[in-house]
């Protein structure tokens, strides 16, 4: 019998969201997110975490707080959820104010226009990263290339509304992966 991991405590999960929350500008939180929690610290898998993942891009609010509630109520319950929210929220909050309160004197600063925009580029290779990353199962199983590419060409190519794409897509996308998991489980299909 495995011995159960210990509980991530509740200073380890304030520390890296207060981190991640003060420290990312231009957003890149969800591919910051999944390099310190799965790669860097092994509280999740890769399927938990775009499971949450997932679920956090199609409930209404910010991402990136979803991710936080995701991640903490994974770890610790409903007080890692309340932990690991509102730390990330903490630092934001305070540097928001602060910026605002210096934002003129931040613009006339030399080169300041020049590192906001290396800032945001560092996050868009994060999160082409952690997509990268979220695609390599899906390629192997040709209904999820479908819908990929479906969805791909219905949003960005056509423009058409993302709800209604998404309703279309995702009972589509459900069900294959369903059968993909029972399958590789021996379950039979009911």
């Amino acid at each position: 019998m495995q011995k159960a991991a210990a509980p991530v405590s509740l200073w380890s999960i304030y520390k890296l969201f207060f981190l991640v929350g003060a420290m990312s500008f231009g957003g890149g939180l969800t591919a910051w997110f999944h390099r310190e929690v799965v790669l860097v610290r092994g509280w999740m898998t890769d399927d938990q975490f775009f499971s949450g993942y997932s679920l956090a891009q199609v409930l209404p609010g910010v991402n990136s707080t979803n991710m936080a509630v995701y991640i903490g109520q994974h770890v610790r319950g409903a007080i890692g959820s309340c932990v690991a929210l509102g730390a990330m929220l903490t630092g934001p909050f305070f540097i928001v104010i602060a910026a605002a309160t210096a934002y003129h004197w931040l613009v006339a600063l030399p080169g300041f226009s020049a590192a906001m925009a290396g800032i945001a580029t560092a996050a868009v290779g994060m999160i082409f990263r952690m997509g990268m990353t979220s695609a390599k199962a899906s390629l192997r199983h040709w209904p999820s290339v479908l819908v990929l590419i479906a969805t791909f060409v219905a949003v960005g190519l056509l423009r058409w509304p993302l709800i209604w794409v998404v309703l279309a897509l995702a009972p589509i996308s459900i069900a294959s992966s369903w059968r993909r998991t029972t399958a590789a489980a021996g379950k039979p299909h009911e």
